[in-house]
């Protein structure tokens, strides 16, 4: 099982999560691009930091949101937000190139993550801006989603992601931020049922019932409270359960 986590999100002077502390526990790294959260510099050191951690280097593209942290949806063309895909990407393989290593591939962040499950207009953009950037380029997707669908149809490799802290739906969903129960906060509870979706392949959604979600990478925000001592909670259940831990490239 692969353990993921987004960083590279600090702006300036405001600093967001704590990357270095997270890298001792996860084995992939969605580094924002900029448009979403990050800047040249921080973006820069986190590549560093990464790649001296062993850490795979992916691109966490997003809509170009930076005051709303890319959780907004952004009507855009197809062919501007596929501009925008391919412009992130490039600009993060320069820096994580600069600092010896290279884009492994690519995640989605927040509102755009979540509107290529059912928006196919998006979701062709996403997917044709990565395989015409490099073709090879897994990308990280919510089971289910047209744009896994789409990935697979046009030979991108989609990987299947399941998240930690988030809560679903029993369609295996993720539930919005704005419900009651979205983000889960005890650490003890979101080691059992990553353990039980590594063995099973299923998590308990919010109704109670039981959600099936083909993973092969586990998402560890990297924003939240507490979000370092989850992860070292989440790695260590997981090994405790038999799970190898290693990234899927």
């Amino acid at each position: 099982m692969d353990l993921n986590s987004d960083v590279g999100e600090s702006f300036g002077a405001w600093p967001m999560g704590d990357d270095r502390a997270m890298f001792g526990h996860v084995t992939s790294a969605n580094i924002a691009c900029g448009f979403h959260a990050g800047d040249p510099s921080g973006i820069a050191a986190t590549c560093r930091a990464a790649l001296d951690a062993g850490i795979v280097i992916g691109a966490h593209v997003g809509y170009r949101d930076l005051a709303g942290f890319g959780r907004r949806f952004v009507d855009c063309s197809e062919q501007e937000l596929a501009d925008d895909i391919v412009y992130q990407i490039g600009a993060l393989q320069a820096l994580a190139r600069r600092a010896g290593g290279d884009v492994r591939y690519v995640k989605p962040h927040g509102a755009l993550y979540n509107a290529i499950a059912t928006h196919e207009a998006h979701a062709r953009a996403v997917v044709d801006a990565v395989r015409a950037v490099d073709a090879d380029l897994p990308l990280l997707l919510l089971p289910g989603s047209v744009a896994l669908d789409i990935a697979e149809a046009r030979g991108v490799r989609g990987v299947r992601e399941a998240f930690a802290d988030r809560a679903y739906t029993p369609d295996g969903l993720l539930v919005s931020r704005r419900e009651e129960g979205a983000v889960l906060h005890d650490a003890d509870l979101v080691v059992r049922r990553m353990v039980r979706l590594a063995e099973e392949g299923v998590v308990e959604a919010i109704d109670g019932s039981d959600s099936r979600i083909p993973a092969d990478s586990i998402c560890l925000h990297g924003d939240t409270p507490g979000s370092v001592a989850m992860a070292r909670a989440v790695r260590t259940g997981l090994e405790k359960a038999g799970v190898e831990i290693a990234s899927f490239v």
